[in-house]
This record gives structure tokens, sequence and C-alpha cells, in this order.
């Protein structure tokens, strides 16, 4: 198993196909875009299959997602879905994407054995979308979630980050569209993982204040037992069910004691935690020959090193040096 020294099991493996991405959203990169990973830098799909299949077989993980970057950006994504749904045993697996290009590729993800979808939309107003992710491509999001739904990439999960000034004050709007739409919507803290370094605790849109917003229109009720565990959202039936919402506050309401993930990122390093600072490198490792076994062993250091909270609340935390879009979600 991949245990820290708190006790925590990591069965949940988040896995970063590409550190790549076609919008630029204000609270991850800046306009001109990243200095992006060479070709021989990237895990081959072979290698990232292999490390899956460690982590499947040998480690205990028992869900997987592919994160990036955008991770339909990777040209062998059916491909990987496809080998990782041959392990033994098989994984949960799922995709967090921008949705851009799920209309053309929903389908053959399902075929190939994906289970379901996160993605990503922070406004429902054409205009505001383009001004925070620098794109005019509000209308694909909406064609791609519509046909991760036709696919059964159920339940399609849409994530939700609110920023002062320009969608703050979509929360209930959001939620009654989704609700209308079979979407089931989590809201996520802004977190400090932007290339810019520009995050500030003042002035952020909190838990608090989203949970406000909803309550203006909607009845919330915590679903079910409070203690969401390693889950991140902590999720409320919305007017006594059955649809719900989530919220995931890993700023203002760390969830770090049940963590349960591990990560791969799209260059090989493993990461104990979205927030640390430091990585482990299986790439090299990997390419020099080294067996299973070997590989399982730096693995299992790497967890086992894990610090017991991410540090935000600590006035010395600093943010990673690798922004969000090539740590992987």
């Amino acid at each position: 198993m991949l245990i820290d020294t708190y006790g925590r099991v990591a069965t949940d493996l988040r896995v970063s196909l590409t550190d790549r991405c076609n919008l630029r959203c204000t609270y991850c990169m800046p306009e001109e875009g990243l200095q992006w990973l060479g070709k021989t830098d990237l895990l081959t799909d072979d290698e990232i299959v292999r490390l899956i299949g460690i982590a499947v077989t040998t480690l205990g993980v028992e869900e997987v997602r592919f994160t990036g970057g955008e991770p339909l950006l990777r040209p062998g994504l059916v491909g990987i879905v496809e080998r990782v749904a041959a392990l033994e045993p098989r994984p949960r697996m799922s995709l967090t994407t921008n949705g851009i290009g799920l209309k053309r590729t929903a389908a053959a993800l399902k075929a190939a054995g994906l289970d379901r979808v996160n993605v990503s939309l922070d406004t429902l107003r054409p205009d505001v979308f383009k001004a925070l992710t620098r794109r005019d491509r509000h209308h694909d999001v909406i064609a791609g979630l519509e046909a991760a739904h036709e696919a059964g990439l159920t339940p399609v999960k849409i994530n939700t980050v609110l920023m002062p000034g320009l969608n703050a004050d979509e929360a209930p709007d959001l939620l009654s569209w989704a609700l209308h739409h079979d979407y089931e919507l989590r809201f996520i803290e802004q977190m400090p993982l932007d290339a810019q370094h520009g995050w500030k605790r003042e002035g952020m849109v909190t838990a608090g204040d989203i949970l406000a917003s909803l309550r203006t229109r909607f009845e919330l009720t915590p679903e079910g037992d409070t203690q969401r565990g390693s889950a991140p959202a902590e999720r409320w039936l919305v007017d006594g069910g059955p649809y719900r919402v989530g919220v995931i506050a890993s700023v203002t309401r760390p969830f770090c004691a049940a963590c349960d993930r591990t990560r791969l990122t799209a260059d090989g390093q493993i990461r104990n935690c979205l927030f640390a600072r430091e990585e482990t490198d299986l790439r090299t490792a990997l390419r020099s020959g080294a067996p299973d076994e070997e590989m399982a062993r730096i693995w299992r250091q790497a967890m086992w090193g894990k610090k017991p909270g991410s540090g935000l609340d600590d006035p010395t935390f600093l943010q990673p040096e690798r922004p969000m879009s090539a740590i992987g979600g």
C-alpha cells in the first residue's frame, strides 16, 4: 500500500497527461501561456500505462483520474484509457477536462472504458467566459457537456471557480442550470496554484460565501453523515434532494487528515500533495531499466514522507514552483 506516517492510505491516483492547455484561465496561467515541457520530457503512452499498472496491481490504487493541463490534447488518450481498463483489478477511471474537445471524443472514451468526467465551467455567460479564459469557446464547453451526458459518462460533474468581480454572483444561476441538465455542480475555492503567484487569501470567494449565496434561492441540507472522509467535496442536498451540490474548500475547510491521493506528473514525478514543494523522480528509474519492484519501492518511499497538511494556514506557506497546469488537478 501507499501509506504515510500518519496512517493515510493513497488509493486515488491523479495522472497528468500533459501540461498544455487550450485555454488561458486567469487563475491558472498568464495570457501568453507558459513554457511547455519538451516531448522527450513527457512520459510515453507505454510508460504511463506501466506506471498506472504498478500503482493498481501492486500499490493498492483503486481509482485513476486523468488530468492535465488539458488531457484531451493528449493524442493517445483513448488508447491509454483502453489499456488501463484492461488491468486486473480494473480501476475506476475519470477525466478532468475543460470540455472543449468532448463533443468529438466522449463516445470513444466511453467505449474505451472511461467511467465519468469532470468538466470545468465557471460561468453561464459567454462574455464572462471569454474574460476568464481569454478564449471564445463557451459554446464548445456546453456542447462537450451534452456529449458526455449522452455518451453515459455519468454523473457528469461540473467544477466551478468563482472570482470576485467576474462571476461571484452566478452561484444560484449555475446551480439552477446544472440541476435542469442533470449535472452535478461542485464549487472549488480558488487555490494558490496560479503560475503568476498572484493568489491572495484576502478577497477570495470562500465556501461560506458560496453557501450563503446558494441559500438565497435553495434550501441546503448536509448529505448524510457530515464527515466526508477522503472525498474532497462537502455535499448538500438541494431542496431536500435527490439533487445535490458540492463545495471543495481546500483553503478554508481543508480535508488533509483524510487525504487518499497520490499524483503522477506528465514528466514522471510523484507528488504526495497538491501543494508539495518536493517531488520524487520516477522517470529516471523507469528509463534506466528499473524493475517494477524498484519503482514501487520509490513510490512507497515518496508517500511515506507526506506532511500532515497542505500548510495553507501557516504564515510561512509558499506556493509550489509548478502551477496547477503542470501539476495536474
